[in-house]
Order: structure tokens, then C-alpha cells, then sequence
């Protein structure tokens, strides 16, 4: 079916951040690519305009038939190699923080960069970007800082391995995109759901908190009583050692002397682990001692 310019650019304005007239035009990557960076955080949504046209005519079949193979395939310039880093970056700080587990960047990062790398009329092989991005976040130890080289590693692989697109049947096409789709759909709803289950869970309880409180004034009860401690602060007292409700000095003391044990200076033989007890202490003493810091390391050490 021949493809409109009215119809391209009445969903650039309706739904362009959301990718909805690359979609249109066949162009998947990119669509995902934008639902995933709300259309390049804007700019390029607001570029799309002046290249819809030439979009137009190419999904209508008048840029010629496409060159097979990888010979032909022109390397992308580096603004384009630019663009697939920043998609990775983006995407990989962005899974690090939703999801700390140690795979979640490099992954991510991958993702970014194929997509920005499947824009338009060429491909990348998934395979070696997906393992250029998994080795460069293992030499960086998989944290969020390896989100920017994972990303350059993928870029470049992706160069390497770039190829043109081959025309696929269009079955498949909505199996890939119910696919895609259904996943960022369901990152979403675990979000939002997470969040309204926790604020549905305090109005919940506060009739149970007004009971006592009207109680304790009628002269019933003994007050509302201290408030329940959350996951993370018993998470906190579990990390340094000590039973819930704990005083401040106890928090204090137990901090440094565990700092002292788990100091990475003071365990070259087991870095990593060390590096993550320390890590986890440090967080545990934040969470319970408020506002105020945790002694240098260097004091602890």
C-alpha cells in the first residue's frame, strides 16, 4: 500500500516521540528507538520533519532497489557512530539504575546500539555487538560506568559487522513488534504498578493510624506506637550486624569496625567481594544514620 505524506505527518504530530510515523513507514528500529528515548528527548523527533519526504518516496519503492551484502553498505559518518553510542549510554545508565543486576548494562547498551545502528536501510550482525558490549562491561566490571564503553565497543562491532536490511514477511514483522512492544510494556506496568501498590498500601493503613490516635486522645490506648521500619532499614541493620531499632552509637560502632574488615585495601585477595561489602556498608550507614555521612574511608581504614 502506497504510503501518504499527509498521513506521515499528521503522526509525526500526533505520536512522533513515540515513533509512530517510522511505524508507519516500516522503519521498526527507529520507531522502538524513539518510544524508548521519547524521540531523541525531542531533537530528533523535531528532525524528522525535514527528512519525512525522502522517507516517504523510499517506503514508496523510489530510492531503488536495495544492494545486498555488507560490500556495498556505507559506513556510517560520525555523527551516526555518535548517535549509537549515545543510544547505548542512554539506555545502559538507564537499565543500571532500574535494574542493578550486573548483565543489565552491557544488554541494554547492546539494544541501544542496534537499534540506532538498524535505522534506515542498514543492520548490524547482533551477535558480535552483543558480545563487543558483554566484553567491554566485564573488563569495566559490569557496573553503571561500563555503560559508555560497552557502548563504543558495540558501535564499533556494529560497524564492522554492518550489512544492508533484507525485506521481511510481514508476519514476522508484528510478531517482532507485539514482541518489543509487550516487553516495554511490561518494564512499565512492574513500575507503575511497584509504585501504586506502595501508595495503596499507605492509605490503607490510614484509618488503622487515625483509630489509634483518636484511642490514645479518648484515653484507650497508648499512643499510635513507633512506626513500622521499612524493608531497607532492616536490610541496613542486617548489613552492620545489629537488631532492628538499634541506637545510634551501636550504628556507629558496628560500622567501623566492619569498615575496617571489608576495607578493599585490607583484602587484595578477594577485591571484588570486598569492594561490594564495603560498598553495601557505606549504604547501610547512610540509611540509618540520615543526614549525616559516613566517616572517610581513609579514617576507617
Amino acid at each position: 500500500m502506497a504510503k501518504r505524506l499527509l498521513v506521515a505527518y499528521g503522526l509525526w504530530a500526533l505520536g512522533g516521540p513515540l515513533g509512530l510515523h517510522h511505524l508507519y513507514l516500516g522503519r521498526d528500529s527507529q520507531a522502538l528507538l524513539w518510544l524508548l528515548t521519547l524521540g531523541g528527548c525531542g531533537a530528533g523527533w523535531l528532525c524528522d520533519a525535514w527528512h519525512l519526504p525522502g522517507w516517504v518516496a523510499a517506503a514508496n519503492g523510489a530510492g531503488g532497489p536495495r544492494r545486498r551484502g555488507e560490500g556495498g553498505v556505507p559506513a556510517p559518518g560520525p555523527l551516526g557512530f555518535a548517535g549509537q553510542v549515545a543510544a547505548g549510554t542512554y539506555l545502559g545508565v538507564l537499565a543500571g539504575l532500574a535494574l542493578p543486576g550486573a548483565p543489565a548494562v552491557p544488554l541494554a547498551s547492546a539494544l541501544g546500539v542496534q537499534l540506532a545502528a538498524s535505522a534506515g536501510e542498514r543492520t548490524a550482525a547482533a551477535g558480535p555487538v552483543l558480545a563487543a558490549a558483554l566484553l567491554a562491561a566485564l573488563l569495566c566490571g559490569g557496573r553503571l560506568p561500563a555503560a559508555l564503553p560497552a557502548s563504543l565497543a558495540a558501535a564499533a562491532a556494529a560497524r564492522r559487522h554492518r550489512r544492508c536490511k533484507r525485506p521481511g514477511a510481514p508476519g514476522a514483522r508484528l510478531c517482532r513488534l507485539a514482541l518489543a512492544y509487550a516487553a516495554l510494556a511490561g518494564a512499565l506496568a512492574y513500575a507503575v504498578l511497584g509504585r501504586a501498590a506502595a501508595v495503596a498500601a499507605a492509605v490503607l493503613r490510614l484509618p488503622q493510624r487515625a483509630g489509634g490516635l483518636l484511642a490514645h486522645a479518648l484515653g484507650f490506648g497508648a499512643g499510635p506506637g513507633p512506626e513500622p521500619l521499612d524493608a531497607r532499614r532492616l536490610w541496613a541493620y542486617q548489613v552492620l550486624g545489629l537488631a532492628a531499632g538499634s541506637s545510634a552509637e551501636d550504628v556507629h560502632r558496628s560500622y567501623r569496625e566492619l569498615v575496617k574488615v571489608w576495607h578493599p585495601d585490607h583484602n587484595r585477595h578477594r577485591a571484588e567481594e570486598a569492594e561490594r561489602r564495603f560498598i553495601e556498608l557505606q549504604e547501610a550507614y547512610e540509611e540509618l544514620a540520615g543526614p549525616r555521612k559516613a566517616p572517610a574511608a581513609s579514617a576507617a581504614a
